[in-house]
């Protein structure tokens, strides 16, 4: 039995944030779904036509990368990363059916969602503070780098190997979704200004979806302030 752990003093410093979770123990992860492909087109399509670049979800996440220090616009939160490369016309790749699902609830929702594969995580996944020793190798690199201390991470708090630097820019490579990847537990974070009623509602489309077109088994649970901990049997 591990924990998925927020620490409390993420709650303290950015008063209102909360996550959602999808914590998936079974699924059939294709390279290909055309119901999926859809969805995400769709959102694609409608995000391409609006600036949200400037929209008060967009801000807030902006404003939280530089609280803890971080240039929103050199290492632009997942979200924000998105709705950039819509705006310069850029296709989105459908990587796998989780990943284009996340993608599209996050496009839909202007919230960052990621997920990571914990089959390879060997402690709690842990979001909190850096001391800059941890480790990270970025999603498709093979050099290792440290996060700057006092940054945000979520990270493998036995192994000390960084799932995702400055909270939600990068992910790490250890931990990315595959096609083999059955056990997966997947982020929907909401600054103070998202509304908790938003978060539950972008999960649990998530959760469905995800039931519906990759056979997945799953639960979901939220992290507040109020409940900064959860167990998982994963």
């Amino acid at each position: 039995m591990r924990k998925i752990i927020i620490e409390k003093e993420i709650f303290d410093r950015f008063p209102g944030f909360k996550r959602g979770l999808v914590i998936v123990e079974d699924i059939e992860n294709a390279r290909e779904n055309e119901n999926i492909e859809k969805l995400l087109d769709k959102e694609i399509e409608r995000r391409a036509k609006e600036h949200n670049i400037e929209h008060e979800f967009i801000k807030a996440w902006d404003e939280i990368h530089r609280g803890f220090g971080s240039n929103p616009n050199r290492f632009p939160p997942s979200i924000k990363a998105l709705l950039k490369r819509i705006e310069k016309g850029a296709k989105i790749p459908f990587i796998n059916s989780v990943v284009a699902s996340f993608n599209y609830i996050s496009l839909k929702y202007l919230i960052p969602c990621g997920g990571d594969d914990i089959a390879k995580v060997k402690g709690n996944l842990h979001l909190g503070f850096a001391s800059g020793n941890e480790l990270f190798t970025p999603l498709g690199k093979d050099e290792i780098e440290h996060p700057d201390q006092g940054e945000v991470i979520y990270y493998d708090d036995e192994a000390l190997t960084v799932m995702c630097r400055k909270w939600n820019y990068r992910n790490g490579d250890f931990t990315k979704i595959t096609e083999e990847s059955k056990k997966i537990v997947i982020n929907i974070d909401g600054a103070g200004v998202v509304p908790e009623s938003l978060i539950t509602e972008a999960r649990d489309e998530l959760a469905q979806l995800l039931k519906e077109q990759a056979k997945a088994k799953l639960s979901t649970n939220l992290l507040t302030k109020e409940k900064n901990e959860l167990e998982i049997d994963l």
